[in-house]
């Protein structure tokens, strides 16, 4: 895939990220428009039909959770939230309405671009047309997952999970019984290129277990291995 003629929206109101993220993406070969209302934004998306989106989480008159709201109910763009706050809730409410990945300010450029690559990689492959073999259902206890359904089901109780977190859980399944380390689920789920912490595997975890564990914190089926990574109980 080459980065040359991809569109990026940013939605963003600091003029010094503006005018930084407007050079330095330009000169990486990306096609750039910027939105600095938040009321704006879902009309300029439809508009310009972005490969990307940035999406700062504190915009004037609307929120960057809300646009992002927006944006999933018409498309699978992939969305980079931006947040210049810590709090592990905005991290959390970001990913589980759909965003893709989040970045922190103050961040440097060349992560950002990693992880703009690694995100229209990932999107490129998911839009591939569906010429492949039937992937096969995967059922531990009472879990099952239907890799070609985009299904996971608890019993006869159907569970909705993003993207992210259905690939995360059926990687896990389908390796039943072995240690994943951190290393291979950030390679496997965001890509090769992501330089981002850990944080953000660790909320997909918990939120998958709160949807799938009888009680989350004393999870019996995705297991922390302690200074390695996660297992999925094999029985």
């Amino acid at each position: 895939m080459t980065k040359q003629g991809k569109k990026v929206l940013v939605v963003e109101d600091e003029e010094s990220f503006i005018t930084a993220l407007q050079v330095g993406l330009t000169r990486e070969g990306f096609e750039v428009v910027v939105v600095d209302d938040g009321a704006k934004a879902l009309d300029e998306f439809n508009r310009f039909d972005p490969d990307i989106v940035l999406l700062d989480l504190m915009l004037p008159n609307r929120s960057g959770i809300d646009i992002c709201k927006d944006i999933r109910t018409v498309s699978k763009t992939p969305v980079i939230m931006v947040t210049a706050k810590s709090e592990e809730i905005d991290t959390v409410i970001g990913l589980e309405i759909g965003a893709d990945d989040y970045i922190p300010k103050p961040y440097r450029l060349h992560e950002l671009i990693a992880r703009m690559r690694a995100q229209l990689r990932r999107a490129n492959w998911t839009d591939e047309p569906a010429e492949r073999s039937p992937q096969e259902v995967v059922q531990i206890g009472e879990i099952t997952i239907d890799p070609n359904r985009h299904e996971v089901f608890k019993g006869d109780s159907q569970i909705k999970l993003p993207l992210k977190e259905f690939e995360l859980l059926l990687l896990l399944m389908r390796n039943a019984g072995q240690v994943l380390t951190r290393g291979i689920l950030i390679d496997h789920i965001w890509g090769i290129e992501y330089y981002g912490d850990m944080k953000t595997l660790d909320v997909h975890i918990r939120r998958i277990r709160s949807k799938i564990e009888e009680d989350p914190s004393k999870p019996k089926q995705i297991l922390t291995i302690r200074g390695l990574g996660y297992k999925y109980a094999d029985s």
